[in-house]
């Protein structure tokens, strides 16, 4: 099978827009998510500059909440970099398993999110496309995917398109008003908690178009926010000023008093569900031939190899973040 710095590729999960995501392995097993660079990005320098730019400062994210660079090679053909992985369904999968969330769930999850924003700004980079798909629930508790590696580019200047998701993207990406700040992740998660709370996009459904329209000139819905508390703080961090939203660290602290003791996401039926992509991930392991080993020394229905995998995976030896599930659900 091929290799790619030492990683054997092990099954193609999916294409992010930036590059192809692949299942991956080390030698001893360890699974990776490891995206490859598409080459018209990588033909050009100030793609490449940025990419190694951004691939050194995600290497020094520290949290346990986020999915953090373990390897890459910026200046390889094609520039490649390795993420860990952990099975996992998308938040959005979770929540529509469960139901809306009430205020202390919502409060718990708003922290966790909060504070693994606050590991991204401290390496100095910005997530830009924090959204359901792009938060994954495991066993280990949500993880936000998906950092922005290059992927602000299109935001410099004065040409381009600025990158994320109808919904989630902040007022002043979309007016291209200067170089985006923290605040326009804090605006991405208002949206993001508004939607678990409520089921609903608060800039409405339909076409792209619509609702960034709706983004730039209408007040967000928040009809069915657990309470009055919950709708000043989302409207606050839905602001259409960046400076009128809360800092990520007040965001922790406002969450922090409010969450629940006993996560959600360690109940019936979020815990079924990440059982369940488990078990989609042992088979894609199990049908892949051992490095270095035929085909048939680990067969797809071998209960003993799955049990083994799903034994590592529970005592932390598979980490975080499930990007298949983030690139299949992009659009969402």
């Amino acid at each position: 099978m091929r290799n790619i710095g030492g990683y054997q590729l092990v099954a193609l999960l999916g294409d992010d827009g930036m590059g192809q995501v692949h299942l991956a392995r080390t030698a001893s097993g360890r699974l990776v998510a490891l995206k490859t660079v598409h080459p018209h990005l990588a033909a050009d320098p100030r793609f490449r500059e940025r990419f190694r730019r951004e691939v050194a400062a995600a290497g020094t994210v520290d949290g346990p909440y986020t999915a953090g660079v373990l390897a890459a090679d910026p200046d390889a053909e094609p520039p490649w970099l390795a993420t860990a992985y952990a099975a996992g369904p998308a938040l959005s999968e979770a929540v529509s398993a469960l139901g809306p969330l009430g205020p202390r769930q919502l409060a718990a999850l708003g922290a966790l999110l909060a504070e693994a924003l606050a590991a991204v700004h401290a390496a100095h980079l910005l997530h830009r496309d924090l959204k359901p798909a792009n938060v994954l629930v495991t066993r280990e508790g949500p993880k936000v995917v998906g950092l922005g590696i290059a992927g602000g580019a299109p935001d410099e200047g004065t040409g381009g398109t600025a990158v994320g998701s109808p919904g989630f993207i902040a007022p002043e990406r979309l007016a291209r008003e200067g170089e985006p700040g923290p605040a326009a992740d804090v605006f991405a998660l208002g949206g993001l908690l508004a939607l678990c709370a409520t089921g609903r996009n608060p800039f409405g459904a339909g076409s792209a178009p619509k609702v960034l329209h709706r983004t730039l000139h209408e007040a967000p819905d928040l009809d069915g926010v657990p309470d009055d508390d919950w709708r000043e703080f989302l409207g606050r961090c839905l602001a259409r000023e960046p400076a009128e939203r809360p800092t990520v660290d007040e965001a922790l602290a406002w969450c922090a008093e409010r969450g629940a003791r006993e996560p959600w996401w360690e109940r019936e039926p979020v815990t079924g569900l990440i059982r369940q992509h488990e078990e989609a991930t042992a088979e894609l392991v199990e049908a892949a031939p051992a490095p270095d080993a035929p085909a048939s020394a680990a067969p797809a229905d071998s209960p003993a190899s799955r049990r083994r995998f799903l034994l590592w995976s529970a005592s932390g030896a598979v980490a975080a973040a499930a990007i298949s599930t983030a690139v299949a659900q992009r659009a969402d």
